[in-house]
């Protein structure tokens, strides 16, 4: 299962530009990856720890601005496709990180 989490924050002033830095080491802090610019995506071993994680961000996300999750399974993740621009082989477009034990 994997976590996206999409956000939208305001930057215009030098509070919000730190509430958006810090929210951002948070998340990277947290395993997540970043997909494209304010998508970062996580590998989560179940819907249960997904969920965890989720109210986890909810409660380092910032009050202004716009901020999104979505859980989706590792199947649908690798069905995504890339209308524009290059595939990478790395970590953020695979499976292969994935380890079920």
């Amino acid at each position: 299962m994997r976590l996206m989490i999409m956000f939208d924050l305001p930057v215009d002033t030098s509070e919000q530009r730190r509430n958006y830095r810090k929210f951002r080491k948070a998340l990277i802090d947290e395993g997540f990856l970043m997909i494209q610019y304010s998508v970062y995506v996580r590998v989560c071993v179940s819907k249960q720890s997904a969920t965890f994680m989720e109210r986890r961000i909810a409660t380092l996300a910032p009050v202004d601005g716009l901020v999104q999750s979505m859980m989706v399974t590792e199947k649908q993740y690798n069905a995504m496709h890339f209308l524009a621009g290059e595939f990478k082989q790395d970590v953020r477009n695979t499976a292969d990180r994935t380890v079920v034990l």
